[in-house]
This record gives C-alpha cells, structure tokens and sequence, in this order.
C-alpha cells in the first residue's frame, strides 16, 4: 500500500459508515446516550450497592453502544432491552428500536425483538408504580402499557417508514441509471443504424447507376469503334451507327437525369424512416421513377434488340407462360440480363450469347451464357470496374433468390439466377 492510501486509510471514516457525516452523527448520539447512562448509572449504584465509579462506568459503556446502531442495531436494541430493568438508556431504546426497524433486517426478527422491547419496558413501569399503594391497578396497568408503547411503536414506525422510502428511493435510482444506459443504448444503436442506412443507400445509388448508365454507355463505345471500322467505307452504315450512338447517349442521359431528379426530390421522412428501420437486409430499390416506372421483364426484348444492333449475335429463349410480377422482382430479372449482356461486350466480343428466362410455379429464372470468344478480349478498350457480378448477386440475394457464376466447359461464361415470387 502507499503512503498515500494508508494515509487516505487513517482518515477515512469506519467501513461501516458511507458518508462521514452518519459517523458524526452517531458519535453525537452515542455521546448524549453515554452521558445519560452514566448519569442513571449513579442511581443504579445507590439502589445495587455497587460503588459510584462501577455504576458511572457501566452506564457509559451501555451508553456508548449507541454508536453501533448502523452496523449491529440487533445488538443495540439487545442492550437496550437487558439494561431495562436497571432504568437506564432511554435513547439507547429509542435510537436502537428507530434504527433496527430501518435497517435490511428481516421483518420477523424486527418484530419479535420489538415486542420482547415492549413488554420489558411494560414490567419495569408496572413494576416500579405498583408500589404506590393509592394508584388504581387498572390505573397503573393503562400507565404501563401506554409507556411500553410510547417507547417502542413510534420509533419503529417511524423506522420502517425511513427504511421503505430509502429502499424506494435507491430503487427509483437504479431505474433512472438503468433507463440512462437504455437510452444510451438506443442512441448509439440508432447512430450505428443511420450509418447503416447511408451506406446502404450509397450503395444502392452506385449500384443502380452502374446498371443504368454501363449498359448504354459500353453499346455506345461498340458503335463507335464500329463506327470508326467502317467510316470509310461503308458511308450508310456508318451513319446508322452514329445515329445509334446518338440514341444510346440521349437514352443515357435521360435514365440518369431522371435518377438525379428522384435523389433530389427524396423527401426527409424516407430518410427518418430508413434510419429507424432495423437493420435486415433489403431488396433493390427503383431509383429511376419509383418501383412502378422501373424497367420490367417485357423490355427484355429491346434489351436484346439493342446488344443485336451492336452487332453482337444474341438469341433470346422463353419458356413458360409470363405474368405480372412484383416491380423488384421484375426489375431485378432486367438488371441482371442487363448486366450479363454488358460483360459480354466487354470481354467476349464476337462470341454466340444466349439469354434464357423461364417462368415457373413460384419462382423466374434466367440465365446469360456466352460461348467462346471469337474476338480480342477488350477489343473496344471497355473499362471494368469489377463490380458487375457483385452487384447482380446482391440483388439476387437481397430478394431470397440463388445466383450462380462461373466459366463453362465450352470455354465461355454462364450468369445464373433464379429469382422466388412473393
């Protein structure tokens, strides 16, 4: 231990005491109730024919007990009640009765040590008027027991009263610091959720705007070095091409202007309600024009048309009936084909691409497979970010589907997704 602690250890106050202000008290107390016993204690030596000295004694050290009451009140009330008969420690009685009732002691033990209290006090009263041959034994009987009861029911009231609104108040403490962690608690969850949710919507953002704007703006990069082959010598589809560039580019411009024009409009309760939502994953959501502007399972076909015209050879296979479907479902379907036909353009130029979709009891599949390329890998310098397939299996994914990726045996590349109905 340091010098410090042990000095700290000196002045601090008895383990028994939390504040040094209850040891104060209870020297206090514990002097009056000492002073008061010893001064009974010279009666008691008169009547016991014991010298003064041992009666002053006896009486401050039943007196002094008092200071105990906090740590030990069973003993203290114990003392009070064996000194009865000797008519000393009345505040000892009081003091010890007041401070055994607000104490964490068991209520059977309070009341039997308050009533073995009650009737000692009410022997010793009856006991010492009886000797008045005038009183009335009715009279000394009623006097008795309404001592008895004077020093003992009102200190015990009042002691369980005391005892009862400091458990009620340490209770509504602990309540106030646990529903302060709550709260805490709550903030910083709800912190963590908003975070959360910024950095899913950012997400979605990029996402989104990787499949809008890649797929126009790769068919336009085909045209152009399509463009750029024949220029000179094929003057008509030259100009076709350029008029294709020029739709891609005006088609790309309005998907993305139209997307801008949906982040700006946002209104801040989506915002509130995106930070209150718990944090489960989500499925795609509709940037450009909401959930129902959003492009659907039946543009597939200009879909294909569109990567036809850029000169790639695409053949399109539908099996089973269609039908309306939900718009994320719907939407998802689109992006992933949209996606799997920007990778082919990107690194398989040339080669044969199927596009499958196939309708089911309970789900939509569909699948994008590439043979072998035919061309220079990158023939066209498109640029990859390496996030097309992750993308598409988030989508998939945040809608419960199955989404599966991989080279074939043929030497080309297959995109998988199986996509179940709400």
């Amino acid at each position: 231990m340091t010098s410090t602690g042990e000095v700290e250890g000196r002045a601090g106050p008895p383990l028994w005491w939390v504040r040094r202000r209850d040891a104060v008290v209870d020297l206090a107390l514990a002097a009056v109730s000492a002073a008061e016993c010893a001064w009974e204690g010279i009666r008691f030596a008169h009547e016991a024919g014991i010298p003064v000295a041992a009666g002053v004694l006896f009486g401050t050290a039943v007196g002094a007990t008092l200071v105990l009451r906090r740590r030990w009140p069973i003993a203290v009330v114990l003392v009070g009640i064996a000194v009865a008969p000797a008519e000393m420690g009345f505040l000892l009685s009081v003091a010890g009765m007041y401070s055994l009732a607000s104490s964490e002691v068991p209520r059977r033990i309070i009341a039997a040590l308050a009533s073995m209290s009650l009737v000692a006090t009410f022997v010793v009263m009856y006991l010492k008027t009886r000797g008045d041959v005038e009183a009335d034994p009715a009279l000394v009987v009623s006097l008795s027991g309404f001592v008895a009861v004077a020093l003992t029911v009102p200190p015990m009231l009042l002691g369980l009263y005391i005892g009862a609104r400091r458990r009620l108040m340490e209770s509504l403490q602990e309540r106030a610091d646990s529903l302060e962690r709550e709260l805490s608690l709550l903030a910083d969850r709800a912190e963590e959720r908003a975070e959360w949710a910024r950095t899913e919507e950012r997400t979605r953002i990029a996402r989104e705007m990787h499949d809008v704007v890649a797929h126009r703006v790769s068919l336009m990069v085909v045209h152009a070095a399509a463009l750029e082959a024949v220029a000179a010598k094929d003057p008509a589809r030259a100009a076709k091409n350029a008029a294709l560039v020029g739709d891609m580019g005006r088609q790309a411009l309005t998907e993305l202007r139209e997307m801008l024009g949906v982040l700006r409009s946002a209104p801040p309760k989506a915002a509130v309600a995106a930070a209150a939502a718990p944090a489960v994953p989500l499925g795609p959501v509709a940037l450009v024009g909401g959930a129902d502007e959003g492009p659907s399972l039946e543009e597939l076909e200009a879909l294909v048309g569109q990567s036809r015209a850029a000169g790639m050879a695409v053949e399109m296979v539908v099996q089973g009936e269609g039908a309306a479907y939900a718009a994320e479902v719907e939407q998802t379907a689109y992006r992933v084909v949209q996606e799997a036909l920007t990778n082919c353009h990107k690194h398989a130029p040339g080669a044969r691409v199927v596009v499958r979709l196939a309708h089911r009891d309970g789900e939509v599949a569909m699948q994008v497979e590439n043979g072998p390329c035919e061309g220079a890998a990158d023939g066209v310098g498109l640029p990859s970010g390496g996030n097309g397939l992750v993308g598409m299996r988030e989508r998939v994914l945040g809608l419960g589907g199955v989404f599966v990726s991989g080279p074939t045996d043929a030497g080309g590349f297959r995109v998988s997704a199986v996509l179940p109905l709400p």
